[in-house]
């Protein structure tokens, strides 16, 4: 079990890396008071191997109940747990700055000076900074910048192996999907809904999968497309996606559209990604063969 304790000055991004570790697969708590770290760590260890990565954001917001965190960080090593600590820090220029634009009053003074709370703050998680496993620095950087930092060090495996892709067949008719990266159409190549025998089957039926790809710009256009999303994967995880929709269209998201989604969703499983297949526009009636 992995336990990431995040804290840190009040304005340096410490909702944004909670953030960030959800996307990671991290259990997240805000705020929970560093009495119950112990018990809590406990509950999840006995999950059952459900929760094996937890983020546990404590700061000075729990008020006199801070003062108790040492107390609990000891007892977490009395009973074997391992934990990690990230500190997030920042510029007081830059903290103040943070403060002003979203127009928020520091929990250390409510009714002073912004500087006088970030001073008071400092002083109270001195022997918690200097305990830190990992600081990151704030004061340069954008949201996905500082995204982008907690995963290059939290991200377990391989980076394009923890996207998640999802492949969507649709049809024009019906309209494109609104939650698509991705849109890739196929009406170009030969319609099996002109063919009899095939017209009330779908790409999920192995004859009309064999009428698709029976033609030259079937199987170079598949070629194409596989080669065009192992190009840009490696792309859209750099910039810290976390899910792409890729959405394939004919005209009635009924025969090339689906056999199409299902071959790229068969390569990009056997390559090793988080890969999901979805037909939108089959109806629910139709039987699978």
């Amino acid at each position: 079990m992995k336990l990431v304790i995040i804290t840190g000055l009040s304005g340096a991004g410490k909702s944004q890396a909670m953030k960030c570790m959800e996307d990671l697969g991290f259990y997240c708590v805000d705020n929970l008071p560093p009495v119950l770290i112990p018990k809590f760590a406990e509950l999840c260890f006995n999950s059952n191997g459900e929760i094996q990565k937890i983020a546990l954001v404590i700061d000075i917001r729990g008020g006199k109940f801070f003062d108790d965190l040492f107390d609990s960080l000891e007892n977490l090593k009395s009973s074997g747990y391992k934990y990690e600590i990230l500190f997030l820090d920042a510029s007081d220029e830059t903290l103040i700055k943070r403060f002003k634009e979203t127009r928020r009053i520091h929990p250390l003074s409510p009714k002073g000076r912004i500087i006088d709370g970030i001073n008071a703050e400092r002083k109270k998680l001195d022997k918690l900074r200097d305990k830190a496993d990992k600081i990151i620095d704030t004061t340069n950087m954008t949201p996905g910048q500082l995204k982008k930092e907690i995963r290059k060090i939290y991200l377990d495996g391989s980076e394009t192996n923890n996207i998640l892709i999802s492949v969507l067949s649709f049809g024009f008719k019906h309209g494109i999907p609104l939650d698509a990266d991705l849109v890739f159409d196929v009406r170009f190549l030969p319609n099996p809904h002109y063919i009899e025998n095939l017209r009330d089957f779908t790409g999920n039926d192995e004859k009309v999968r064999k009428y698709v790809m029976n033609w030259p710009e079937s199987i170079e256009f598949v070629k194409r497309l596989n080669e065009m999303i192992d190009f840009l994967i490696p792309f859209y995880v750099r910039e810290g996606k976390m899910q792409l929709v890729i959405a394939i269209g004919c005209t009635g998201g009924k025969h090339r559209s689906v056999t199409v989604a299902n071959i790229l969703y068969e390569y990009l499983k056997e390559k090793g990604h988080k890969v999901s297949v979805n037909h939108r526009d089959i109806p629910a009636d139709v039987v699978k063969g």
